[in-house]
Protein backbone atom coordinates (compact mmCIF):
# COMPACT_ATOMS: atom_id res chain seq x y z
CA UNK A 1 0.00 0.00 0.00
CA UNK A 2 1.42 3.35 -1.04
CA UNK A 3 -0.69 5.26 1.49
CA UNK A 4 -2.58 4.37 4.63
CA UNK A 5 -5.90 2.91 3.59
CA UNK A 6 -9.02 3.38 5.66
CA UNK A 7 -11.53 0.61 6.41
CA UNK A 8 -15.11 0.60 7.74
CA UNK A 9 -17.14 -2.33 9.03
CA UNK A 10 -20.79 -3.29 9.24
CA UNK A 11 -21.99 -6.38 11.11
CA UNK A 12 -25.23 -8.26 10.50
CA UNK A 13 -26.45 -10.93 12.91
CA UNK A 14 -25.30 -12.36 16.20
CA UNK A 15 -22.94 -11.54 19.06
CA UNK A 16 -20.47 -14.02 17.59
CA UNK A 17 -20.30 -11.94 14.41
CA UNK A 18 -19.71 -8.78 16.48
CA UNK A 19 -16.79 -10.41 18.30
CA UNK A 20 -15.28 -11.53 14.98
CA UNK A 21 -15.73 -8.14 13.28
CA UNK A 22 -14.01 -6.47 16.23
CA UNK A 23 -11.05 -8.86 15.99
CA UNK A 24 -10.78 -8.49 12.19
CA UNK A 25 -10.81 -4.71 12.71
CA UNK A 26 -7.87 -4.92 15.15
CA UNK A 27 -5.95 -7.22 12.79
CA UNK A 28 -6.39 -4.70 9.98
CA UNK A 29 -5.33 -1.79 12.19
CA UNK A 30 -2.18 -3.79 13.01
CA UNK A 31 -1.60 -4.05 9.24
CA UNK A 32 -1.68 -0.27 8.96
CA UNK A 33 -5.32 0.36 8.05
CA UNK A 34 -7.13 3.32 9.62
CA UNK A 35 -10.53 2.40 11.05
CA UNK A 36 -13.51 4.60 10.08
CA UNK A 37 -17.21 4.59 10.92
CA UNK A 38 -19.38 2.86 8.31
CA UNK A 39 -21.18 6.16 7.56
CA UNK A 40 -17.85 7.85 6.76
CA UNK A 41 -15.92 7.74 3.50
CA UNK A 42 -13.45 4.84 3.52
CA UNK A 43 -11.19 3.08 1.01
CA UNK A 44 -12.53 -0.35 2.00
CA UNK A 45 -15.94 -1.43 3.33
CA UNK A 46 -16.29 -4.82 4.99
CA UNK A 47 -19.75 -6.34 5.55
CA UNK A 48 -19.84 -9.34 7.91
CA UNK A 49 -23.04 -11.20 7.03
CA UNK A 50 -25.49 -13.54 8.71
CA UNK A 51 -27.47 -16.52 7.39
CA UNK A 52 -30.08 -16.81 10.15
CA UNK A 53 -32.39 -13.93 9.32
CA UNK A 54 -34.52 -13.97 6.21
CA UNK A 55 -33.12 -10.61 5.12
CA UNK A 56 -29.43 -11.59 4.68
CA UNK A 57 -29.58 -11.22 0.91
CA UNK A 58 -31.71 -8.04 0.94
CA UNK A 59 -29.70 -6.27 3.66
CA UNK A 60 -26.42 -7.12 1.96
CA UNK A 61 -27.61 -5.71 -1.40
CA UNK A 62 -28.97 -2.54 0.23
CA UNK A 63 -25.67 -1.89 2.02
CA UNK A 64 -23.65 -2.43 -1.17
CA UNK A 65 -25.94 -0.02 -3.06
CA UNK A 66 -25.44 2.60 -0.33
CA UNK A 67 -21.66 2.25 -0.62
CA UNK A 68 -21.84 2.47 -4.43
CA UNK A 69 -23.74 5.76 -4.24
CA UNK A 70 -21.49 7.22 -1.55
CA UNK A 71 -18.06 5.87 -2.52
CA UNK A 72 -18.06 4.23 -5.98
CA UNK A 73 -14.26 3.90 -6.04
CA UNK A 74 -14.06 2.07 -2.69
CA UNK A 75 -13.50 -1.67 -2.35
CA UNK A 76 -16.39 -3.76 -1.02
CA UNK A 77 -15.65 -7.01 0.83
CA UNK A 78 -18.35 -9.45 1.93
CA UNK A 79 -17.62 -12.15 4.50
CA UNK A 80 -19.50 -14.15 7.16
CA UNK A 81 -22.07 -16.94 7.03
CA UNK A 82 -23.99 -15.76 3.96
CA UNK A 83 -20.67 -15.41 2.10
CA UNK A 84 -19.78 -19.02 2.91
CA UNK A 85 -23.20 -20.35 1.89
CA UNK A 86 -23.74 -18.41 -1.36
CA UNK A 87 -20.46 -16.90 -2.58
CA UNK A 88 -21.39 -16.93 -6.29
CA UNK A 89 -24.72 -15.21 -5.60
CA UNK A 90 -22.95 -12.46 -3.65
CA UNK A 91 -20.22 -12.09 -6.29
CA UNK A 92 -22.93 -11.16 -8.81
CA UNK A 93 -24.07 -8.16 -6.74
CA UNK A 94 -22.85 -5.04 -8.63
CA UNK A 95 -20.08 -3.32 -6.68
CA UNK A 96 -18.79 -6.34 -4.71
CA UNK A 97 -15.03 -6.82 -5.18
CA UNK A 98 -14.20 -9.69 -2.83
CA UNK A 99 -16.15 -12.55 -1.20
CA UNK A 100 -14.40 -14.34 1.65
CA UNK A 101 -15.59 -17.67 3.06
CA UNK A 102 -15.24 -18.98 6.62
CA UNK A 103 -11.58 -20.00 6.30
CA UNK A 104 -10.41 -16.64 4.92
CA UNK A 105 -12.26 -13.97 6.92
CA UNK A 106 -9.32 -13.43 9.28
CA UNK A 107 -6.95 -12.96 6.30
CA UNK A 108 -8.80 -9.96 4.85
CA UNK A 109 -5.77 -7.64 4.95
CA UNK A 110 -3.66 -9.93 2.77
CA UNK A 111 -6.47 -10.29 0.21
CA UNK A 112 -7.14 -6.54 0.04
CA UNK A 113 -3.50 -5.75 -0.72
CA UNK A 114 -3.88 -7.73 -3.97
CA UNK A 115 -7.16 -6.05 -5.03
CA UNK A 116 -7.87 -3.17 -7.39
CA UNK A 117 -11.26 -1.57 -8.04
CA UNK A 118 -12.56 -2.65 -11.40
CA UNK A 119 -11.02 -6.13 -11.35
CA UNK A 120 -13.49 -8.97 -11.67
CA UNK A 121 -14.98 -10.05 -8.33
CA UNK A 122 -12.69 -12.44 -6.47
CA UNK A 123 -14.11 -15.33 -4.44
CA UNK A 124 -11.90 -16.98 -1.84
CA UNK A 125 -13.82 -19.85 -0.30
CA UNK A 126 -13.50 -23.56 0.35
CA UNK A 127 -15.66 -26.52 1.25
CA UNK A 128 -16.93 -26.11 4.80
CA UNK A 129 -15.55 -29.59 5.68
CA UNK A 130 -12.08 -28.10 5.23
CA UNK A 131 -12.69 -25.38 7.85
CA UNK A 132 -11.25 -26.97 10.96
CA UNK A 133 -9.23 -24.27 12.73
CA UNK A 134 -10.43 -22.08 15.59
CA UNK A 135 -9.90 -18.31 15.51
CA UNK A 136 -10.27 -16.70 18.91
CA UNK A 137 -11.97 -13.31 18.83
CA UNK A 138 -13.53 -10.73 21.08
CA UNK A 139 -15.08 -7.29 20.83
CA UNK A 140 -13.45 -4.43 22.66
CA UNK A 141 -13.80 -0.64 22.90
CA UNK A 142 -17.26 -1.06 21.40
CA UNK A 143 -19.35 -1.23 24.54
CA UNK A 144 -19.18 -1.93 28.28
CA UNK A 145 -19.75 -5.62 27.66
CA UNK A 146 -17.18 -7.61 25.73
CA UNK A 147 -18.30 -10.56 23.60
CA UNK A 148 -15.68 -13.31 23.85
CA UNK A 149 -15.90 -16.14 21.33
CA UNK A 150 -14.85 -19.45 22.88
CA UNK A 151 -16.49 -21.95 20.49
CA UNK A 152 -17.43 -22.14 16.81
CA UNK A 153 -19.35 -24.48 14.50
CA UNK A 154 -21.97 -27.11 15.34
CA UNK A 155 -22.27 -30.89 15.07
CA UNK A 156 -26.07 -30.82 15.36
CA UNK A 157 -28.37 -31.35 12.36
CA UNK A 158 -31.48 -29.32 13.23
CA UNK A 159 -33.75 -29.52 10.20
CA UNK A 160 -34.19 -25.73 9.82
CA UNK A 161 -30.60 -24.59 10.28
CA UNK A 162 -27.76 -23.74 7.87
CA UNK A 163 -25.19 -22.73 10.50
CA UNK A 164 -23.25 -26.05 10.30
CA UNK A 165 -23.00 -25.45 6.53
CA UNK A 166 -21.80 -21.89 7.14
CA UNK A 167 -19.46 -22.44 10.09
CA UNK A 168 -18.46 -26.09 9.98
CA UNK A 169 -17.98 -28.67 12.70
CA UNK A 170 -17.91 -27.86 16.41
CA UNK A 171 -14.51 -26.74 17.65
CA UNK A 172 -13.34 -24.49 20.44
CA UNK A 173 -10.52 -22.62 22.09
CA UNK A 174 -8.47 -24.09 24.93
CA UNK A 175 -9.34 -23.09 28.49
CA UNK A 176 -5.81 -21.68 28.88
CA UNK A 177 -6.24 -19.37 25.89
CA UNK A 178 -9.75 -18.25 26.93
CA UNK A 179 -8.38 -17.34 30.38
CA UNK A 180 -5.50 -15.43 28.73
CA UNK A 181 -7.99 -13.47 26.58
CA UNK A 182 -10.17 -12.74 29.63
CA UNK A 183 -7.11 -11.35 31.45
CA UNK A 184 -6.32 -9.18 28.41
CA UNK A 185 -9.93 -7.92 28.35
CA UNK A 186 -9.71 -7.12 32.07
CA UNK A 187 -6.57 -5.05 31.45
CA UNK A 188 -8.53 -3.13 28.80
CA UNK A 189 -11.06 -2.05 31.44
CA UNK A 190 -14.15 -4.08 30.48
CA UNK A 191 -16.13 -5.19 33.52
CA UNK A 192 -18.40 -7.77 31.83
CA UNK A 193 -17.69 -10.63 29.44
CA UNK A 194 -20.42 -12.39 27.47
CA UNK A 195 -19.26 -15.87 26.44
CA UNK A 196 -20.34 -16.57 22.86
CA UNK A 197 -20.29 -19.45 20.41
CA UNK A 198 -22.54 -21.34 18.01
CA UNK A 199 -23.12 -24.19 20.48
CA UNK A 200 -21.49 -23.04 23.73
CA UNK A 201 -22.37 -26.08 25.81
CA UNK A 202 -20.36 -28.19 23.35
CA UNK A 203 -17.19 -26.34 24.43
CA UNK A 204 -14.13 -28.56 24.73
CA UNK A 205 -13.70 -29.89 21.23
CA UNK A 206 -10.46 -28.59 19.75
CA UNK A 207 -9.16 -28.29 16.22
CA UNK A 208 -9.59 -31.44 14.18
CA UNK A 209 -6.30 -33.23 13.61
CA UNK A 210 -6.51 -34.41 9.99
CA UNK A 211 -6.11 -38.09 9.26
CA UNK A 212 -5.35 -39.73 5.94
CA UNK A 213 -8.98 -40.30 4.97
CA UNK A 214 -10.65 -37.01 3.95
CA UNK A 215 -13.33 -35.67 6.22
CA UNK A 216 -12.29 -37.65 9.26
CA UNK A 217 -10.21 -36.51 12.14
CA UNK A 218 -9.60 -36.67 15.86
CA UNK A 219 -10.84 -33.95 18.19
CA UNK A 220 -7.64 -33.31 20.09
CA UNK A 221 -8.86 -32.00 23.46
CA UNK A 222 -11.28 -33.07 26.11
CA UNK A 223 -12.15 -30.05 28.24
CA UNK A 224 -15.70 -29.02 29.02
CA UNK A 225 -17.81 -25.94 29.60
CA UNK A 226 -18.15 -26.53 33.34
CA UNK A 227 -14.34 -26.56 33.71
CA UNK A 228 -14.10 -23.38 31.63
CA UNK A 229 -16.51 -21.32 33.75
CA UNK A 230 -14.83 -22.45 36.97
CA UNK A 231 -11.46 -21.19 35.75
CA UNK A 232 -12.89 -17.92 34.38
CA UNK A 233 -14.45 -17.26 37.79
CA UNK A 234 -10.91 -16.85 39.16
CA UNK A 235 -9.78 -14.17 36.68
CA UNK A 236 -9.02 -10.87 38.43
CA UNK A 237 -10.53 -7.68 37.04
CA UNK A 238 -13.63 -9.15 35.41
CA UNK A 239 -16.64 -8.55 37.63
CA UNK A 240 -19.39 -10.14 35.53
CA UNK A 241 -19.82 -13.02 33.10
CA UNK A 242 -22.90 -13.97 31.10
CA UNK A 243 -23.50 -17.13 29.10
CA UNK A 244 -24.96 -15.91 25.81
CA UNK A 245 -26.97 -19.04 24.96
CA UNK A 246 -26.79 -22.71 25.89
CA UNK A 247 -28.77 -25.72 24.65
CA UNK A 248 -31.07 -27.25 27.31
CA UNK A 249 -29.59 -30.74 26.82
CA UNK A 250 -26.08 -29.34 27.49
CA UNK A 251 -27.05 -27.14 30.45
CA UNK A 252 -26.18 -29.57 33.23
CA UNK A 253 -27.22 -29.38 36.87
CA UNK A 254 -23.52 -28.88 37.69
CA UNK A 255 -23.39 -25.72 35.55
CA UNK A 256 -26.59 -24.37 37.13
CA UNK A 257 -25.31 -25.14 40.65
CA UNK A 258 -22.00 -23.42 39.90
CA UNK A 259 -23.68 -20.27 38.59
CA UNK A 260 -25.94 -20.17 41.66
CA UNK A 261 -22.84 -20.00 43.93
CA UNK A 262 -20.61 -17.85 41.71
CA UNK A 263 -20.04 -14.18 42.50
CA UNK A 264 -19.13 -13.40 38.88
CA UNK A 265 -21.48 -15.48 36.73
CA UNK A 266 -24.73 -13.55 36.59
CA UNK A 267 -28.12 -15.13 37.42
CA UNK A 268 -29.18 -15.06 33.79
CA UNK A 269 -29.57 -17.91 31.30
CA UNK A 270 -30.64 -17.80 27.67
CA UNK A 271 -31.88 -21.27 26.68
CA UNK A 272 -33.17 -22.03 23.16
CA UNK A 273 -36.48 -23.93 23.18
CA UNK A 274 -37.68 -23.41 19.55
CA UNK A 275 -41.04 -25.10 20.20
CA UNK A 276 -43.17 -26.10 23.17
CA UNK A 277 -44.62 -29.02 21.21
CA UNK A 278 -42.81 -32.37 21.25
CA UNK A 279 -44.25 -33.10 17.80
CA UNK A 280 -42.64 -29.98 16.35
CA UNK A 281 -39.40 -30.52 18.31
CA UNK A 282 -39.14 -33.95 16.70
CA UNK A 283 -39.66 -32.49 13.22
CA UNK A 284 -37.02 -29.87 14.00
CA UNK A 285 -34.60 -32.67 15.02
CA UNK A 286 -33.95 -31.03 18.37
CA UNK A 287 -32.16 -33.17 20.96
CA UNK A 288 -34.61 -32.92 23.86
CA UNK A 289 -38.29 -32.87 24.69
CA UNK A 290 -40.18 -30.11 26.42
CA UNK A 291 -40.22 -32.06 29.69
CA UNK A 292 -36.43 -31.74 29.95
CA UNK A 293 -36.72 -28.00 29.28
CA UNK A 294 -39.29 -27.60 32.06
CA UNK A 295 -36.98 -29.51 34.43
CA UNK A 296 -34.08 -27.15 33.65
CA UNK A 297 -36.21 -24.05 34.29
CA UNK A 298 -37.59 -25.49 37.53
CA UNK A 299 -34.09 -26.37 38.81
CA UNK A 300 -32.74 -22.88 37.99
CA UNK A 301 -35.64 -21.23 39.80
CA UNK A 302 -35.29 -23.54 42.80
CA UNK A 303 -31.66 -22.44 43.29
CA UNK A 304 -32.03 -18.84 42.01
CA UNK A 305 -35.63 -17.55 42.26
CA UNK A 306 -34.33 -14.14 41.07
CA UNK A 307 -32.71 -15.61 37.91
CA UNK A 308 -33.64 -14.16 34.51
CA UNK A 309 -34.37 -16.82 31.85
CA UNK A 310 -34.60 -15.93 28.16
CA UNK A 311 -36.02 -18.29 25.55
CA UNK A 312 -35.57 -18.62 21.76
CA UNK A 313 -38.67 -19.85 19.95
CA UNK A 314 -39.53 -20.32 16.25
CA UNK A 315 -43.11 -19.87 15.00
CA UNK A 316 -44.61 -21.12 11.76
CA UNK A 317 -42.41 -24.19 11.32
CA UNK A 318 -43.79 -26.58 8.65
CA UNK A 319 -46.51 -28.77 10.16
CA UNK A 320 -47.16 -26.40 13.09
CA UNK A 321 -50.97 -26.51 13.23
CA UNK A 322 -53.06 -24.11 15.33
CA UNK A 323 -53.29 -26.84 17.98
CA UNK A 324 -49.51 -27.37 18.05
CA UNK A 325 -48.90 -23.62 18.27
CA UNK A 326 -51.34 -23.50 21.19
CA UNK A 327 -49.21 -26.19 22.87
CA UNK A 328 -46.20 -23.88 22.54
CA UNK A 329 -48.11 -20.85 23.80
CA UNK A 330 -49.57 -22.71 26.80
CA UNK A 331 -46.20 -24.26 27.65
CA UNK A 332 -44.41 -20.88 27.56
CA UNK A 333 -47.24 -19.26 29.52
CA UNK A 334 -46.85 -21.87 32.26
CA UNK A 335 -43.04 -21.57 32.54
CA UNK A 336 -41.35 -19.23 35.03
CA UNK A 337 -39.35 -17.46 32.31
CA UNK A 338 -38.57 -13.76 31.80
CA UNK A 339 -38.57 -12.95 28.08
CA UNK A 340 -38.70 -14.50 24.58
CA UNK A 341 -36.70 -14.01 21.41
CA UNK A 342 -39.27 -14.90 18.75
CA UNK A 343 -38.18 -15.92 15.25
CA UNK A 344 -40.54 -16.37 12.31
CA UNK A 345 -39.60 -19.55 10.43
CA UNK A 346 -38.07 -18.80 7.04
CA UNK A 347 -37.11 -21.34 4.41
CA UNK A 348 -33.43 -22.13 3.94
CA UNK A 349 -31.86 -23.83 0.93
CA UNK A 350 -30.39 -27.30 1.53
CA UNK A 351 -32.30 -27.95 4.77
CA UNK A 352 -34.49 -30.95 5.57
CA UNK A 353 -37.33 -28.64 6.70
CA UNK A 354 -37.97 -27.71 3.05
CA UNK A 355 -39.40 -31.21 2.52
CA UNK A 356 -41.85 -30.94 5.43
CA UNK A 357 -45.55 -30.23 4.95
CA UNK A 358 -47.92 -28.51 5.34
CA UNK A 359 -46.28 -25.12 4.90
CA UNK A 360 -47.66 -22.49 7.28
CA UNK A 361 -48.89 -19.34 5.44
CA UNK A 362 -46.76 -16.23 6.01
CA UNK A 363 -49.69 -14.28 7.44
CA UNK A 364 -50.23 -16.99 10.08
CA UNK A 365 -46.50 -17.04 10.89
CA UNK A 366 -46.53 -13.27 11.52
CA UNK A 367 -49.68 -13.46 13.66
CA UNK A 368 -48.06 -16.13 15.83
CA UNK A 369 -44.90 -14.06 16.13
CA UNK A 370 -46.96 -11.11 17.36
CA UNK A 371 -48.83 -13.32 19.87
CA UNK A 372 -45.57 -14.55 21.41
CA UNK A 373 -43.99 -11.10 21.44
CA UNK A 374 -46.98 -9.88 23.44
CA UNK A 375 -46.48 -12.80 25.83
CA UNK A 376 -42.79 -11.87 26.11
CA UNK A 377 -43.67 -8.28 27.02
CA UNK A 378 -46.03 -9.47 29.76
CA UNK A 379 -43.45 -11.96 31.09
CA UNK A 380 -40.76 -9.25 31.34
CA UNK A 381 -43.18 -6.82 33.00
CA UNK A 382 -44.10 -9.46 35.57
CA UNK A 383 -40.46 -10.45 36.17
CA UNK A 384 -39.45 -6.80 36.71
CA UNK A 385 -42.41 -6.20 39.01
CA UNK A 386 -41.38 -9.15 41.18
CA UNK A 387 -38.15 -7.29 42.00
CA UNK A 388 -39.68 -3.85 42.59
CA UNK A 389 -38.25 -2.26 45.75
CA UNK A 390 -35.09 -4.43 45.68
CA UNK A 391 -31.61 -2.94 45.41
CA UNK A 392 -29.56 -4.68 42.71
CA UNK A 393 -26.18 -3.93 41.10
CA UNK A 394 -26.39 -2.21 37.69
CA UNK A 395 -23.51 -1.92 35.21
CA UNK A 396 -24.07 1.28 33.24
CA UNK A 397 -23.01 1.55 29.61
CA UNK A 398 -21.09 4.40 28.03
CA UNK A 399 -23.32 5.69 25.27
CA UNK A 400 -25.82 8.48 25.71
CA UNK A 401 -29.21 8.29 24.00
CA UNK A 402 -30.97 11.66 24.09
CA UNK A 403 -29.32 12.45 27.40
CA UNK A 404 -30.17 9.04 28.88
CA UNK A 405 -27.97 6.06 29.74
CA UNK A 406 -28.77 2.37 30.08
CA UNK A 407 -27.53 -0.45 32.23
CA UNK A 408 -28.52 -3.93 33.32
CA UNK A 409 -28.96 -5.41 36.76
CA UNK A 410 -27.19 -8.68 37.57
CA UNK A 411 -30.42 -10.47 36.60
CA UNK A 412 -30.80 -8.55 33.34
CA UNK A 413 -33.43 -5.97 34.16
CA UNK A 414 -32.84 -2.92 31.96
CA UNK A 415 -32.45 0.40 33.81
CA UNK A 416 -32.66 3.78 32.02
CA UNK A 417 -31.65 6.99 33.79
CA UNK A 418 -30.31 10.49 32.95
CA UNK A 419 -26.70 10.27 31.72
CA UNK A 420 -23.96 10.70 34.31
CA UNK A 421 -20.39 10.43 33.05
CA UNK A 422 -19.10 9.16 36.41
CA UNK A 423 -21.39 6.11 36.13
CA UNK A 424 -20.03 4.94 32.76
CA UNK A 425 -18.67 1.39 33.07
CA UNK A 426 -19.34 1.44 36.81
CA UNK A 427 -21.48 -0.91 38.88
CA UNK A 428 -24.00 1.09 40.90
CA UNK A 429 -26.40 -0.24 43.54
CA UNK A 430 -29.86 0.63 42.23
CA UNK A 431 -33.29 0.45 43.82
CA UNK A 432 -35.72 -0.96 41.29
Amino acid sequence: MTKTKSVAFHTLGCKLNYSETSTISRLMENEGFEKKEFEDLADVYVINTCSVTDNADKECRQLVRRIQRKAPESLVVITGCYAQLKPKEIAEIPGVDLVLGAAEKFNIAAHIKELSKGDSTKISSCEIEDVTGFNASYSINDRTRTFLKVQDGCDYTCSFCTIPQARGKSRSDSIANVVKNAEEIARGGSKEIVLTGVNLGDFGKGDITPTLSKGEGVKNRSENFNELIQQLDEVNGIERYRISSIEPNLLTNEIIEFVSKSKKFMPHFHIPLQSGSNTVLGAMRRRYKRELYAERVAFIKELMPHCCIGVDVIVGFPGETDALFKETFDFLHSLDISYLHVFTYSERDNTHALTLKPVVPHTVRHERNKTLRNLSYMKMQYFTQQHAGETRPVLFEGHSKNGMMEGYTDNYIKITTPYKEEWVNEIVDWKI
